[in-house]
């Protein structure tokens, strides 16, 4: 039997856990449904074609910088027009290949600059900002280095702007290498449905949404009345797409439009993507969420701001509530509530067809069939739960402050290996570990006890946090040659 004393805490613990996490899963739902209203918008450029300025941060890069410089230079836009940037901060074989590409397409015609700093000082937005200060475009279309536009992408985006206010025009992500592997499944269902949903279901709604620090085209008004680019936040561009919007400019997101990228091939690779991303949704938080909140903007806006600012905060909730789930179990037996104990399998079902919703509604977008969204979409939930284990850590980072941390990019492999190789956190595998047998040890318990109710949640994190764990002790320092995989993910009408 549990101590009185504990058993209250226990559940106070569990309870003050699920309220906090309740309102991101409504939330979700609420995007979606918004999504399914999205608003026409001005497709067409109808007045003389602008000036613009391609920009493609780069550093260490070797695998896909011959790639993605060619893939600027067939942009369909005027050659008068166009100018391209590679914004080359590297220091080893990518400066030799970007030199390369950058004379072989300068001989052709096309205006590319190779621009080399002294040094890398605010990472990504600090080579942004140096690149915003040469520029001579109106627009400035943004590719990180493992994108692969299509060459219409300048006209695609370039429509709305014949709306003045419009500040950012967004495009969504789509995946070149979906099919290498389970892992790279599900990366792509999280997209889908962050950019079908989430950032669909704002721009329907017109709540303020993010530049995604890729695939989007800014007017160049818009940065310099925000501000330009900060590196005092991992996510420099959620940083600056608020301070745009705050300042009265409007984004829009081109739902139809994709730009295909390359999803993280392992886990190491993904876990480092997530943290940063988290810590910097934070640090924003941090930065600027006092002031909106005491903006004039309204009620409705200032809700979701908060919402999905402060969205990475599931990370640790999620982590807690796993801890808790057959703790909260026996602390109801020891109370003699033992009516409550099936009460975690409505909330099981609940909040997994709330994820399962999301998630599949995603890949149908994509044309995927039920028989198989279903299953993807379950271990999908799974690798969610997994990376509360470790992103929560970057989450109290940025919550504490933290920044001075470096800005880590994700490896990129292109058809090859990657030069650079993400850093191994032995800290991270044993949290994992850790968590893993937490999961294993409750299931014993569980099942000793008759917690029947509370074996599906078991079930569901236990797998989660083992499958990272194992990914990541399966990672060497030489990955395998990545395949090379055509897009396959045809998008399809709601």
């Amino acid at each position: 039997m549990m101590p009185d004393w504990l058993a209250h805490a226990v559940l106070i613990a569990t309870v003050g856990t699920l309220v906090l996490l309740v309102p991101f899963a409504l939330h979700r739902t609420y995007l979606l449904l918004w999504a399914r209203r999205e608003r026409p918008e001005e497709d067409r450029w109808t007045q003389a074609l602008p000036r613009v300025t391609v920009q493609l941060p780069v550093y260490n890069e070797a695998a896909v910088i011959t790639r993605l410089i060619d893939a600027a230079a067939a942009l369909t836009y005027p050659q008068e027009l166009l100018e391209i940037q590679v914004l080359d901060d590297s220091d080893d074989a990518t400066v030799v290949r970007a030199a390369e590409r950058t004379r072989h397409w300068r001989d052709r015609g096309i205006l590319i600059s190779h621009l080399r700093r002294a040094t890398r000082e605010g990472y990504k937005a600090g080579a942004l900002a140096d690149g915003l200060r040469k520029a001579t475009g109106d627009f400035l279309l943004v590719l990180d280095a493992d994108f692969v536009p299509p060459p219409t992408l300048i006209h695609d985006l370039l429509g709305p702007f014949m709306d003045p206010e419009v500040g950012l025009v967004q495009a969504r992500w789509d995946h070149l290498n979906e099919e290498e592997s389970q892992l790279t499944r599900c990366q792509a269902r999280l997209l889908d449905a962050h950019f079908f949903f989430e950032q669909g279901g704002r721009w329907a709604a017109g709540f303020f949404m993010n530049f995604n620090g890729t695939g989007g085209m800014w007017r160049r008004e818009a940065l310099l009345d925000a501000g330009g680019w900060s590196s005092d936040t991992l996510t420099e561009d959620l940083d600056v797409s608020y301070r745009a919007q705050m300042v009265g400019w409007r984004f829009v997101f081109r739902p139809l439009i994709g730009v295909p990228a390359e999803l993280p091939r392992t886990v190491r690779d993904l876990e480092l993507q997530q943290k940063r991303w988290a810590q910097g949704g934070i640090q924003t938080a941090r930065k600027l969420l006092p002031s909106l909140l005491g903006s004039p903007w309204s009620l409705a806006i200032k809700r979701e701001a908060s919402v999905h600012l402060l969205g990475h905060l599931a990370h640790p909730l999620t982590l807690l509530f796993g801890v808790l789930v057959v703790p909260s179990a026996l602390a109801r037996r020891s109370l003699g509530l033992e009516g409550w104990l099936a009460l975690d399998l409505p909330v099981f079902i609940g909040a997994t067809i709330s994820f399962l919703t999301f998630v599949a509604a995603a890949g149908r977008r994509r044309g995927g069939r039920w028989s198989d969204l279903i299953p993807t979409s379950l271990v999908t939930l799974a690798l969610g739960i997994g990376l509360s284990a470790t992103v929560s850590g970057a989450v109290i980072r940025g919550a504490l402050g933290g920044t001075s941390d470096p800005f880590h990019r994700t490896p990129k492999y292109g058809d090859g290996q990657a030069q650079y190789v993400s850093p191994r956190i032995p800290a991270d595998t044993l949290v994992k570990l850790a968590f893993a047998c937490w999961m294993a040890i409750c299931g014993i318990v569980a099942v000793a006890q008759g917690l029947w109710a509370s074996l599906p949640f078991v079930l569901l994190f236990g797998s989660g946090y083992a499958w990272l764990a194992l990914g990541d002790l399966l990672v060497s320092a030489g990955p395998p040659k990545a395949p090379a995989v055509e897009l396959r993910t045809p998008l399809v009408s709601s």
